[in-house]
Formats: C-alpha cells, sequence, structure tokens
C-alpha cells in the first residue's frame, strides 16, 4: 500500500507542467549549474514553489544542490539526467502528434 502510494505521488509530480518544465530547463543548461531564480524565471513559476519542486527531485535524487558562498547552485544527477532525457522525448512525441493532429483538422476544412 505505501509503495503505491509513493509511485503514485511520482507520477502525479511528473504528470503536471511546471515539475516537467523545470527538469526539461535543468537538462538544457547542460554543464552549467543554475540559481533557483533563474530556473524559477524559465519556467514562469514562483520562487518558493521552484525551491518546493528542486527539494522533491532532491529527495528522489534528481538534483544536487552546490552552495558557493551565499549562491546555492542546483545541477542534475546522473540518474536526473536520464530522466530528464526520456521526458524530453516524450514531449517532442506528444507535439509532434499535437501537431499532426492540427495538420488533419486543416485538411478536413
Amino acid at each position: 500500500m505505501e509503495e503505491e502510494n509513493k509511485e503514485l505521488g511520482l507520477m502525479t509530480l511528473f504528470l503536471r507542467e511546471k515539475p516537467t518544465r523545470l527538469l526539461l530547463a535543468l537538462r538544457i543548461t547542460g554543464k552549467k549549474p543554475k540559481y533557483v531564480s533563474t530556473l524559477s524565471k524559465e519556467i514562469n513559476c514562483t520562487y518558493s514553489h521552484t525551491v518546493r519542486l528542486l527539494e522533491d527531485f532532491r529527495k528522489i535524487g534528481l538534483v544536487k544542490f552546490m552552495k558557493v558562498r551565499r549562491v546555492k547552485y542546483i545541477e542534475l544527477t546522473e540518474e536526473g539526467k536520464d530522466l530528464a532525457l526520456q521526458l524530453e522525448g516524450v514531449v517532442r512525441k506528444l507535439t509532434k502528434l499535437q501537431t499532426s493532429e492540427k495538420a488533419d483538422k486543416k485538411k478536413k476544412e
């Protein structure tokens, strides 16, 4: 029962727009870690919500925090990079399906 709840929690996390966009934004950074505030702006999300999502990501091993003086940087772990890559493929596929659906509708008109 507890395992099912945990699995549903992770599915709920990544089947929402902001967490997906956040993970993809971290993937785009490449080798450069980012600030929380920069990520917030990129995904059009509040700072506090971004911090909460990043903390969830950290708990499941997707990101790591690096503090340099007073600045906190966020970077994907290897597990996070793998998930982001797979999620990027899903988003690309969904976008392709949506585009072809729109093209089909225009042909029918």
